[in-house]
Protein backbone atom coordinates (compact mmCIF):
# COMPACT_ATOMS: atom_id res chain seq x y z
CA UNK A 1 0.00 0.00 0.00
CA UNK A 2 1.01 3.45 -0.73
CA UNK A 3 3.32 5.22 2.22
CA UNK A 4 0.65 8.04 4.14
CA UNK A 5 1.93 11.64 4.84
CA UNK A 6 4.77 11.99 7.12
CA UNK A 7 3.56 12.44 10.67
CA UNK A 8 3.64 16.21 11.56
CA UNK A 9 4.84 18.08 14.42
CA UNK A 10 3.70 21.52 15.14
CA UNK A 11 5.94 23.93 16.61
CA UNK A 12 4.87 27.64 18.08
CA UNK A 13 5.95 30.50 19.10
CA UNK A 14 7.21 32.75 21.88
CA UNK A 15 5.09 33.17 24.66
CA UNK A 16 2.51 30.38 22.66
CA UNK A 17 2.05 27.99 24.86
CA UNK A 18 0.56 27.44 28.11
CA UNK A 19 2.84 27.30 31.57
CA UNK A 20 1.09 25.70 34.39
CA UNK A 21 2.40 25.26 37.75
CA UNK A 22 2.26 21.92 39.20
CA UNK A 23 3.24 22.60 42.69
CA UNK A 24 -0.53 23.18 44.01
CA UNK A 25 -2.85 21.21 43.75
CA UNK A 26 -4.61 21.26 41.41
CA UNK A 27 -2.22 22.89 38.78
CA UNK A 28 -2.40 26.38 38.48
CA UNK A 29 -2.05 28.18 35.23
CA UNK A 30 0.00 30.88 35.53
CA UNK A 31 0.09 31.86 31.48
CA UNK A 32 -1.99 31.11 28.67
CA UNK A 33 -4.50 33.48 26.06
CA UNK A 34 -6.09 34.99 29.11
CA UNK A 35 -3.83 34.65 32.16
CA UNK A 36 -0.44 36.51 32.28
CA UNK A 37 1.14 36.36 35.74
CA UNK A 38 4.28 37.93 35.32
CA UNK A 39 5.55 37.02 39.14
CA UNK A 40 5.13 33.73 38.60
CA UNK A 41 6.37 32.89 35.31
CA UNK A 42 9.39 35.06 36.10
CA UNK A 43 12.73 33.38 36.36
CA UNK A 44 15.34 33.06 38.97
CA UNK A 45 18.00 35.53 38.92
CA UNK A 46 20.69 32.64 40.13
CA UNK A 47 19.69 29.57 38.58
CA UNK A 48 17.50 30.68 34.82
CA UNK A 49 16.35 26.78 34.70
CA UNK A 50 13.82 28.02 38.08
CA UNK A 51 11.02 30.53 38.76
CA UNK A 52 11.97 33.71 40.92
CA UNK A 53 9.07 32.63 43.00
CA UNK A 54 9.46 29.14 44.97
CA UNK A 55 8.34 26.28 45.94
CA UNK A 56 7.17 26.26 41.96
CA UNK A 57 7.12 23.51 39.19
CA UNK A 58 5.56 25.55 36.18
CA UNK A 59 5.64 23.46 33.05
CA UNK A 60 4.49 23.41 29.51
CA UNK A 61 1.07 22.74 28.53
CA UNK A 62 -1.34 23.02 25.55
CA UNK A 63 -0.29 25.41 22.30
CA UNK A 64 -2.49 28.97 22.38
CA UNK A 65 -5.66 27.53 20.66
CA UNK A 66 -6.32 30.88 19.28
CA UNK A 67 -3.46 30.71 16.94
CA UNK A 68 -3.00 27.13 15.85
CA UNK A 69 -5.89 25.00 16.94
CA UNK A 70 -7.46 25.79 13.04
CA UNK A 71 -3.87 25.11 11.42
CA UNK A 72 -3.52 21.33 13.48
CA UNK A 73 -6.94 20.68 12.38
CA UNK A 74 -6.32 21.13 9.01
CA UNK A 75 -3.36 19.81 8.40
CA UNK A 76 -4.76 16.25 10.29
CA UNK A 77 -8.17 16.66 7.28
CA UNK A 78 -6.06 17.76 4.39
CA UNK A 79 -2.52 14.96 4.80
CA UNK A 80 -4.74 12.17 5.32
CA UNK A 81 -5.97 10.58 1.79
CA UNK A 82 -8.34 8.18 3.67
CA UNK A 83 -10.65 8.92 6.27
CA UNK A 84 -9.85 5.83 8.13
CA UNK A 85 -6.00 6.47 7.68
CA UNK A 86 -5.33 9.65 9.77
CA UNK A 87 -2.19 11.30 9.71
CA UNK A 88 -1.02 12.16 12.82
CA UNK A 89 -0.36 15.91 13.08
CA UNK A 90 1.22 16.65 16.76
CA UNK A 91 1.66 20.27 19.16
CA UNK A 92 4.62 20.25 20.86
CA UNK A 93 4.70 22.72 23.51
CA UNK A 94 7.48 24.12 25.16
CA UNK A 95 8.32 26.43 27.84
CA UNK A 96 9.42 29.47 25.87
CA UNK A 97 11.34 30.87 28.44
CA UNK A 98 14.27 28.91 28.12
CA UNK A 99 17.50 28.43 26.20
CA UNK A 100 16.57 27.38 22.18
CA UNK A 101 18.86 24.80 23.07
CA UNK A 102 17.14 22.82 25.82
CA UNK A 103 13.63 22.91 23.57
CA UNK A 104 15.88 21.62 20.83
CA UNK A 105 16.70 18.32 23.26
CA UNK A 106 13.24 18.38 23.94
CA UNK A 107 11.96 18.53 20.32
CA UNK A 108 14.55 15.30 19.42
CA UNK A 109 12.83 13.53 22.24
CA UNK A 110 9.35 14.13 21.07
CA UNK A 111 10.49 13.35 17.75
CA UNK A 112 11.48 9.87 18.64
CA UNK A 113 8.37 9.27 20.60
CA UNK A 114 5.98 10.36 17.84
CA UNK A 115 7.84 8.36 15.53
CA UNK A 116 7.31 5.32 18.09
CA UNK A 117 3.86 6.13 18.01
CA UNK A 118 3.23 6.53 14.30
CA UNK A 119 4.73 2.60 13.92
CA UNK A 120 1.94 1.67 15.80
CA UNK A 121 -0.45 2.77 13.39
CA UNK A 122 -1.57 -0.39 11.08
CA UNK A 123 -1.76 1.73 7.61
CA UNK A 124 2.03 2.88 8.47
CA UNK A 125 3.23 -0.43 9.46
CA UNK A 126 1.58 -1.84 6.04
CA UNK A 127 3.45 0.71 4.43
CA UNK A 128 6.52 0.20 5.98
CA UNK A 129 6.97 3.20 7.61
CA UNK A 130 9.32 1.09 10.10
CA UNK A 131 12.15 1.25 7.17
CA UNK A 132 12.71 4.60 7.02
CA UNK A 133 10.49 6.61 9.45
CA UNK A 134 10.45 9.84 9.86
CA UNK A 135 8.67 13.38 10.53
CA UNK A 136 7.57 16.70 8.77
CA UNK A 137 8.20 19.74 10.90
CA UNK A 138 6.12 23.03 11.10
CA UNK A 139 7.68 25.91 13.16
CA UNK A 140 5.71 29.40 13.50
CA UNK A 141 8.10 32.15 14.45
CA UNK A 142 10.44 31.27 17.00
CA UNK A 143 9.33 27.47 16.68
CA UNK A 144 11.43 27.94 13.22
CA UNK A 145 14.58 28.37 15.39
CA UNK A 146 14.04 25.74 17.38
CA UNK A 147 13.83 22.96 14.36
CA UNK A 148 17.18 24.88 12.93
CA UNK A 149 18.74 24.19 15.54
CA UNK A 150 17.64 20.51 15.86
CA UNK A 151 19.29 20.05 12.57
CA UNK A 152 22.28 21.90 12.95
CA UNK A 153 22.99 19.80 16.55
CA UNK A 154 21.90 16.83 14.95
CA UNK A 155 23.52 16.42 11.27
CA UNK A 156 22.48 13.63 9.24
CA UNK A 157 21.27 11.70 12.66
CA UNK A 158 18.08 13.75 11.96
CA UNK A 159 14.81 11.99 11.29
CA UNK A 160 13.11 15.03 9.67
CA UNK A 161 11.67 14.80 6.46
CA UNK A 162 10.75 18.25 5.01
CA UNK A 163 10.57 21.33 7.28
CA UNK A 164 7.86 24.19 6.83
CA UNK A 165 8.77 27.78 8.84
CA UNK A 166 6.01 30.41 8.76
CA UNK A 167 7.53 34.22 9.75
CA UNK A 168 10.71 32.43 11.36
CA UNK A 169 13.04 35.49 13.03
CA UNK A 170 16.19 33.59 11.22
CA UNK A 171 17.75 36.95 11.60
CA UNK A 172 15.65 38.48 14.79
CA UNK A 173 13.32 41.30 15.49
CA UNK A 174 13.48 44.28 17.06
CA UNK A 175 10.06 43.48 18.64
CA UNK A 176 12.64 41.47 21.07
CA UNK A 177 14.92 45.11 21.55
CA UNK A 178 11.82 46.56 22.47
CA UNK A 179 10.46 43.73 24.67
CA UNK A 180 13.84 43.74 27.03
CA UNK A 181 13.70 47.84 26.78
CA UNK A 182 10.43 48.96 27.69
CA UNK A 183 8.34 45.71 28.45
CA UNK A 184 5.77 46.01 25.18
CA UNK A 185 6.22 44.81 21.76
CA UNK A 186 4.34 42.75 19.22
CA UNK A 187 5.77 39.45 21.06
CA UNK A 188 3.03 40.00 23.73
CA UNK A 189 1.19 42.00 25.49
CA UNK A 190 0.49 45.63 24.30
CA UNK A 191 0.51 47.30 27.79
CA UNK A 192 3.89 48.54 29.13
CA UNK A 193 4.21 46.94 32.41
CA UNK A 194 7.22 46.71 34.82
CA UNK A 195 6.23 43.66 35.96
CA UNK A 196 7.04 42.57 32.29
CA UNK A 197 9.55 44.00 31.68
CA UNK A 198 11.16 42.74 34.61
CA UNK A 199 10.19 39.36 33.24
CA UNK A 200 11.29 39.51 29.83
CA UNK A 201 14.85 40.85 30.96
CA UNK A 202 15.42 37.53 32.77
CA UNK A 203 14.13 35.39 29.56
CA UNK A 204 17.02 33.55 27.80
CA UNK A 205 14.91 32.67 25.03
CA UNK A 206 14.16 36.45 24.32
CA UNK A 207 17.69 37.06 23.85
CA UNK A 208 18.30 34.83 21.23
CA UNK A 209 15.36 36.59 18.92
CA UNK A 210 17.54 40.01 18.84
CA UNK A 211 18.31 41.03 15.50
CA UNK A 212 21.58 41.06 14.08
CA UNK A 213 21.26 41.47 10.52
CA UNK A 214 23.37 44.59 9.25
CA UNK A 215 21.83 47.04 8.36
CA UNK A 216 19.68 47.48 10.63
CA UNK A 217 21.67 49.30 13.53
CA UNK A 218 22.06 53.40 13.01
CA UNK A 219 24.92 53.73 15.88
CA UNK A 220 26.46 56.60 16.81
CA UNK A 221 30.08 56.81 15.69
CA UNK A 222 31.45 57.60 19.51
CA UNK A 223 29.64 53.50 20.21
CA UNK A 224 31.60 50.62 18.90
CA UNK A 225 30.60 49.42 15.40
CA UNK A 226 28.96 45.92 16.54
CA UNK A 227 26.00 44.04 17.56
CA UNK A 228 23.18 44.28 19.76
CA UNK A 229 25.01 40.89 21.01
CA UNK A 230 27.52 43.70 22.59
CA UNK A 231 26.23 44.77 25.80
CA UNK A 232 28.22 48.11 24.96
CA UNK A 233 25.52 49.22 23.23
CA UNK A 234 23.02 48.65 25.79
CA UNK A 235 21.20 51.28 28.03
CA UNK A 236 22.28 51.49 32.03
CA UNK A 237 18.54 50.72 32.97
CA UNK A 238 18.92 47.04 31.83
CA UNK A 239 21.60 46.51 34.41
CA UNK A 240 19.97 48.57 37.26
CA UNK A 241 16.60 46.79 36.80
CA UNK A 242 18.72 43.22 37.01
CA UNK A 243 20.05 44.93 39.93
CA UNK A 244 16.99 45.78 41.77
CA UNK A 245 15.93 42.05 40.48
CA UNK A 246 18.45 40.43 42.46
CA UNK A 247 17.98 42.20 45.36
CA UNK A 248 14.38 41.24 45.52
CA UNK A 249 14.60 37.83 44.45
CA UNK A 250 18.31 36.85 44.53
CA UNK A 251 20.10 35.09 47.00
CA UNK A 252 23.63 37.55 47.36
CA UNK A 253 23.72 39.92 50.20
CA UNK A 254 26.44 41.52 48.73
CA UNK A 255 27.84 42.06 44.35
CA UNK A 256 25.31 42.67 43.09
CA UNK A 257 26.11 45.36 41.08
CA UNK A 258 29.01 42.40 39.30
CA UNK A 259 26.04 39.46 39.42
CA UNK A 260 24.06 41.80 37.44
CA UNK A 261 26.35 42.23 35.04
CA UNK A 262 27.71 38.75 34.39
CA UNK A 263 23.94 38.06 34.10
CA UNK A 264 23.28 40.14 31.15
CA UNK A 265 26.72 39.64 29.82
CA UNK A 266 26.05 36.14 29.74
CA UNK A 267 22.47 36.37 28.54
CA UNK A 268 23.95 38.25 25.43
CA UNK A 269 27.39 35.50 24.99
CA UNK A 270 24.50 32.69 25.27
CA UNK A 271 22.23 34.04 22.35
CA UNK A 272 25.29 34.81 20.17
CA UNK A 273 26.65 31.36 20.00
CA UNK A 274 22.94 30.62 19.33
CA UNK A 275 23.09 33.09 16.35
CA UNK A 276 25.97 31.62 15.34
CA UNK A 277 24.73 28.03 14.96
CA UNK A 278 21.58 28.69 12.88
CA UNK A 279 24.17 31.17 10.57
CA UNK A 280 25.99 27.96 9.88
CA UNK A 281 23.25 25.50 9.72
CA UNK A 282 24.06 23.48 6.20
CA UNK A 283 21.08 21.70 4.67
CA UNK A 284 23.95 19.66 2.86
CA UNK A 285 25.42 18.68 5.84
CA UNK A 286 21.92 17.44 7.32
CA UNK A 287 21.00 15.31 3.75
CA UNK A 288 18.78 18.13 3.08
CA UNK A 289 18.01 20.86 0.55
CA UNK A 290 16.69 24.27 -0.29
CA UNK A 291 13.81 21.85 -1.67
CA UNK A 292 13.43 19.78 1.57
CA UNK A 293 12.35 23.53 3.46
CA UNK A 294 9.08 25.89 3.15
CA UNK A 295 10.40 29.20 4.08
CA UNK A 296 7.26 31.79 4.38
CA UNK A 297 8.14 35.22 4.71
CA UNK A 298 5.12 37.56 5.48
CA UNK A 299 5.47 41.16 3.66
CA UNK A 300 3.62 44.23 2.97
CA UNK A 301 3.27 45.20 6.60
CA UNK A 302 4.64 48.23 8.26
CA UNK A 303 7.46 46.62 10.42
CA UNK A 304 9.92 48.36 12.79
CA UNK A 305 12.99 47.63 10.53
CA UNK A 306 16.13 49.24 12.23
CA UNK A 307 16.88 51.21 15.76
CA UNK A 308 18.68 54.13 16.08
CA UNK A 309 21.67 53.91 18.97
CA UNK A 310 22.43 57.41 20.41
CA UNK A 311 25.56 58.57 23.13
CA UNK A 312 23.84 60.80 25.55
CA UNK A 313 26.39 61.97 27.80
CA UNK A 314 28.41 58.27 28.78
CA UNK A 315 25.84 55.93 27.75
CA UNK A 316 24.31 55.04 24.70
CA UNK A 317 20.32 55.73 24.85
CA UNK A 318 17.94 53.72 22.51
CA UNK A 319 16.00 56.32 19.97
CA UNK A 320 12.81 54.39 19.15
CA UNK A 321 10.74 56.34 16.61
CA UNK A 322 8.20 55.80 14.39
CA UNK A 323 10.02 56.46 11.39
CA UNK A 324 11.61 52.94 12.26
CA UNK A 325 8.65 51.23 10.87
CA UNK A 326 8.44 51.18 7.07
CA UNK A 327 6.65 49.18 4.25
CA UNK A 328 7.63 49.59 0.83
CA UNK A 329 6.47 46.21 -0.33
CA UNK A 330 5.07 47.84 -3.31
CA UNK A 331 8.36 49.83 -4.31
CA UNK A 332 9.69 49.15 -7.89
CA UNK A 333 13.41 49.38 -7.02
CA UNK A 334 14.43 45.91 -5.10
CA UNK A 335 16.54 47.46 -2.05
CA UNK A 336 13.90 49.70 -1.10
CA UNK A 337 11.01 46.80 -1.33
CA UNK A 338 12.92 44.90 1.22
CA UNK A 339 12.16 47.59 3.70
CA UNK A 340 9.05 45.88 5.33
CA UNK A 341 7.99 42.94 7.08
CA UNK A 342 4.81 41.29 8.53
CA UNK A 343 4.61 43.73 11.59
CA UNK A 344 6.66 42.16 14.10
CA UNK A 345 9.82 40.00 12.25
CA UNK A 346 11.25 42.58 9.57
CA UNK A 347 12.02 41.60 5.90
CA UNK A 348 15.76 41.19 6.77
CA UNK A 349 15.45 39.63 10.19
CA UNK A 350 13.61 36.67 8.01
CA UNK A 351 15.83 35.65 5.64
CA UNK A 352 17.82 32.32 6.61
CA UNK A 353 21.65 32.03 5.85
CA UNK A 354 21.14 28.30 4.69
CA UNK A 355 18.45 29.03 1.83
CA UNK A 356 18.43 30.70 -1.00
CA UNK A 357 16.89 33.87 -1.66
CA UNK A 358 15.22 32.43 -4.85
CA UNK A 359 13.46 29.68 -2.66
CA UNK A 360 11.50 31.84 -0.46
CA UNK A 361 7.85 32.41 -0.37
CA UNK A 362 6.11 35.73 0.79
CA UNK A 363 2.87 36.13 1.52
CA UNK A 364 0.74 39.34 2.84
CA UNK A 365 -2.11 40.04 4.29
CA UNK A 366 -4.01 40.31 1.23
CA UNK A 367 -4.03 36.55 1.44
CA UNK A 368 -6.34 35.94 3.68
CA UNK A 369 -9.49 34.82 1.62
CA UNK A 370 -13.19 36.68 1.70
CA UNK A 371 -14.34 33.42 4.10
CA UNK A 372 -11.50 34.59 6.28
CA UNK A 373 -12.95 37.81 7.35
CA UNK A 374 -13.17 36.95 10.88
CA UNK A 375 -9.61 36.09 11.19
CA UNK A 376 -8.91 39.77 9.65
CA UNK A 377 -10.53 41.24 13.04
CA UNK A 378 -8.28 39.32 14.77
CA UNK A 379 -5.16 40.22 12.68
CA UNK A 380 -5.94 43.47 13.56
CA UNK A 381 -5.23 42.32 17.79
CA UNK A 382 -2.71 39.85 17.30
CA UNK A 383 -0.55 41.32 13.86
CA UNK A 384 -0.49 39.76 10.45
CA UNK A 385 2.21 37.70 12.23
CA UNK A 386 0.56 36.18 15.25
CA UNK A 387 -2.34 35.30 13.34
CA UNK A 388 -0.29 34.21 10.27
CA UNK A 389 -0.91 30.41 10.65
CA UNK A 390 -4.40 30.90 10.38
CA UNK A 391 -4.38 31.64 7.02
CA UNK A 392 -6.32 28.81 4.54
CA UNK A 393 -3.97 29.53 1.79
CA UNK A 394 -0.82 28.30 3.67
CA UNK A 395 -2.33 25.47 5.26
CA UNK A 396 -2.83 24.44 1.63
CA UNK A 397 0.54 25.43 1.27
CA UNK A 398 2.28 22.93 3.79
CA UNK A 399 -0.11 20.27 2.89
CA UNK A 400 1.52 20.31 -1.32
CA UNK A 401 4.42 20.52 0.55
CA UNK A 402 4.56 17.84 2.46
CA UNK A 403 2.57 15.30 0.20
CA UNK A 404 3.59 16.94 -3.44
CA UNK A 405 0.67 16.67 -4.44
CA UNK A 406 0.29 18.60 -7.57
CA UNK A 407 -2.04 21.80 -7.37
CA UNK A 408 -4.36 21.50 -10.13
CA UNK A 409 -7.01 24.37 -9.30
CA UNK A 410 -5.21 26.99 -8.77
CA UNK A 411 -5.41 26.81 -4.70
CA UNK A 412 -2.06 27.84 -3.35
CA UNK A 413 0.19 30.67 -4.64
CA UNK A 414 2.80 33.01 -3.40
CA UNK A 415 5.08 35.69 -4.53
CA UNK A 416 9.14 36.10 -4.62
CA UNK A 417 11.31 38.34 -2.65
CA UNK A 418 12.22 41.45 -3.74
CA UNK A 419 14.46 41.15 -7.00
CA UNK A 420 13.96 37.70 -7.43
CA UNK A 421 12.28 37.46 -11.17
CA UNK A 422 9.85 35.02 -11.72
CA UNK A 423 12.03 32.81 -13.80
CA UNK A 424 14.59 32.69 -11.44
CA UNK A 425 12.02 32.02 -8.45
CA UNK A 426 12.67 28.62 -7.13
CA UNK A 427 9.89 27.43 -4.10
CA UNK A 428 10.24 24.48 -3.28
CA UNK A 429 6.84 23.39 -4.68
CA UNK A 430 7.15 23.48 -8.28
CA UNK A 431 4.03 24.14 -9.51
CA UNK A 432 3.37 26.96 -7.29
CA UNK A 433 2.46 30.49 -9.12
CA UNK A 434 3.38 33.51 -8.46
CA UNK A 435 1.16 35.90 -7.65
CA UNK A 436 1.30 39.94 -8.27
Amino acid sequence: MPMPAYPTIVVPGITASYLTDTYPLPPETVWSVMTKEYERAALHPDDLRYEAQEPAAVVAGQLFEVAYKELIEELRHNLRTREDQPVPVFPFAYDWRQPLERTEALLAAFIDEVIARTKLLRHYAAAGYGEDPKVNLVGHSMGGLVIAGYLERTGKKHRVHKVATLATPFQGSFEAVIKVTTGTANLGEKAPSSREREAARITPALYQLLPSFSNGLILDPRLPQTSLFDPALWQPSIIDTLKEYIRLHGLARTGRDQQARQLFEGLLTAARRHRTRIDRLDLAACGLDPSSWLCVVGVNAETRIQLKIDMVGRSPDFTFSSADRDNRWSDPDPAIARRTGDGTVPFEGALPKFLPLESLVCVVPEDFGYWEIQDRVLAAAAGFHGILPNMDMLHRLIVAHFTERPDRHGNIWGRPAPGVAPAQWTPPIPDLRART
